[in-house]
């Protein structure tokens, strides 16, 4: 399967929500992690879409920021690929381009709520062994956290909290505190 990872553009917000929805479901925004997307943009430089040659949309990412004890860090997600195309690596794709963006920002740590075993090959481990902790429920074991730099783990610990409106007011915060 051949496809592309393009930014995501503000005209695929439709149709990123509709394969939401396929994906996980009408309900989906009660889950712990949509708490905390509440009110806060995706990092714009961290939203990709594959799509075919045709323009079809296969597949999204996005990344949100959070804060941990450390500092600014992203939380993975979601991450959504046409229920057909699932297993075919649309979604691995997206995940590498994403994490590997991420890193060439300058984040050093990056959240995800997943499959320990999707997201293990990516470098996840379980946040709690980190001492990161989710608010909400959640499964201790899908709740995970990846360090993009060297040592981003070693002090990570914490409560995961929202996000200030923007990475630069993040990273003051961070400063000041």
């Amino acid at each position: 399967m051949t496809f592309d990872i393009l930014p995501e553009r503000p005209a695929d917000a439709t149709l990123i929500e509709a394969l939401l929805d396929r994906t996980f479901g009408f309900d989906r925004g009660r889950r712990t992690v949509y708490r905390l997307r509440e009110g806060v943009a995706p990092v714009a430089a961290l939203s990709f879409c594959a799509v075919e040659a045709d323009g079809s949309l296969l597949g999204s990412i996005r990344f949100w920021p959070v804060t941990v004890a450390s500092g600014p860090a992203l939380l993975l997600g979601p991450l959504a690929v046409e229920p057909v195309l699932q297993g075919q690596g649309v979604g691995r794709a997206l995940v590498r381009h994403g994490l590997a963006r991420a890193d060439r920002e300058g984040w050093a740590l990056c959240l995800v709520v997943g499959d320990p075993n999707y997201y293990r090959p990516f470098g996840f481990i379980q946040a709690a062994q980190a001492g990161i902790i989710l608010p909400g429920p959640v499964e201790p074991e899908r709740f995970q956290a990846a360090a993009l730099r060297t040592g981003a783990l070693d002090d990570a610990g914490g409560l995961v909290g929202r996000a200030l409106t923007n990475r630069f007011e993040m990273r003051d915060a961070a400063r000041r505190a």
